[in-house]
């Protein structure tokens, strides 16, 4: 386990995969933990005073905009938590090894070359991943 969680956590970020990524299958609700670990293990930028998955999931401003999607709500799947506790456990996917923004663009746009001053990571179905510039938060994986 590389942050310490509660059940509950456990399945508010499952929530979270399931609403960020559930067109994007197993591997990218994968790359959206990946994204949201990395953002409570940060402490650089905007992720500071981030410390829990809960803290990271309704951060504010800055937060997931699946938080407010209908697939949010409702208890998560057997599957849905086995894959939150598989990050949490440490299993990265690249390219959301280090990163700690992604984005969908509208259909048939490619994926900018920086997403709030931040590099691009790589692409994955039709999530854009961005990672922190080398020395700005300390390496996360």
């Amino acid at each position: 386990m590389i942050v310490k969680y509660t059940e509950k956590e456990k399945e508010l970020l499952a929530r979270l995969m399931r609403a960020e990524a559930v067109g994007e299958g197993n591997l990218g609700m994968l790359m959206v933990g990946n994204v949201g670990i990395n953002r409570v293990l940060a402490d650089c930028l905007t992720f500071k005073d981030i410390n829990t998955i809960s803290e990271m999931i309704y951060q504010s401003p800055g937060g997931f905009s699946g938080t407010s999607s209908s697939l949010f709500y409702g208890n998560p799947t057997e599957l849905e938590k086995s894959l939150a506790e598989r990050v949490i456990r440490g299993e990265y996917y690249h390219p959301a090894t280090n990163a700690l923004w992604f984005y969908a663009p509208k259909s048939g746009a490619a994926c900018t070359s920086t997403w709030w001053d931040q590099d691009y990571a790589g692409k994955y179905k039709n999530h854009c991943f961005y990672k922190p510039d080398p020395g700005v938060c300390k390496e996360l994986h």
